[in-house]
């Protein structure tokens, strides 16, 4: 696990992800110009590592050093090519479990969806590059270190992705309200990646559309759902569940 940790200005900023250090994201001022920051631009994009524009004001808030208007901001973790984590677990004879973000944006959450994951023994951890929370010192705090065990997977087209978990055989599954079947009464035995959305407004329409399956959680009390993390963990052990009848034993992250 790799310290997180600030890099200011552009040239160091440029060495840094060329010398491959695992960036969460970069902070470049709004306006910035110039051909050096049209090569790093060219560089980060290159690289698939997210990027946003922000007021100065947010910079020298973030440090009182000579930061150039750029800064970028150092990961804990090392992401990994899902594909490769895919085709590892296939290669082992196991049947895959995906974990999949769709604008997961709290770290606390992010955290204990991770640790309930690793728990449950899935293979890896599927996010998109923006739009959800960054894995931070918070973040891995929840987790209780479990990001630093599942691997961890960022990908800069979450649609394109689920569409190549899909032709990889994994059954899509959406845990959304929108639907009259219970999460016991679907099927986790196969290959299959668990798609989960924000609170606010649960799984994206888009994606949501892609999924082979959806599922409910049943809610008997006046509230109306479960934090996203509780549902994460009621889903994922019935997966557990269903597999170990199967197996006889729950399968394991090797």
């Amino acid at each position: 696990m790799e310290q997180q940790d600030y890099i200011f200005g552009l040239r160091p900023v440029q060495e840094a992800i060329e010398a491959g250090r695992t960036i969460e994201r970069v902070m470049i001022k709004k306006g910035l110009q110039g051909d050096g920051v049209y090569a790093l631009l060219h560089l980060i994009r290159q690289s698939g590592i997210p990027f946003q524009y922000v007021p100065v004001e947010k910079l020298n808030r973030m440090t009182q050093k000579n930061h150039q208007g750029i800064i970028a901001i150092t990961s804990i973790v090392t992401y990994l090519p899902f594909e490769e984590v895919v085709a590892r677990v296939f290669e082992d004879g196991r049947d895959p479990l995906v974990v999949i973000l769709d604008g997961i944006t709290d770290v606390r959450n992010l955290g204990a969806i991770a640790r309930s994951a690793e728990a449950a023994g899935a293979d890896a951890i599927l996010i998109p590059e923006k739009g959800v929370a960054q894995i931070n010192p918070d973040s891995m705090k929840t987790s209780a270190g479990a990001l630093a065990i599942i691997p961890v997977c960022r990908t800069p087209d979450l649609i394109r992705s689920i569409k190549y978990l899909k032709n990889a055989g994994l059954k899509i599954t959406g845990a959304t309200e929108k639907t009259d079947v219970l999460f016991y009464d679907a099927d986790f035995k196969s290959p299959m990646a668990l798609i989960l959305g924000a609170e606010d407004h649960g799984i994206s329409p888009n994606i949501l559309a892609l999924c082979d399956q959806e599922v409910r959680i049943p809610m008997l009390g006046k509230i109306a759902s479960l934090n996203v993390s509780a549902a994460a963990s009621v889903i994922l052990f019935e997966a557990v569940r269903q597999r170990s009848s199967t197996n006889n034993k729950p399968q394991k992250n090797k």
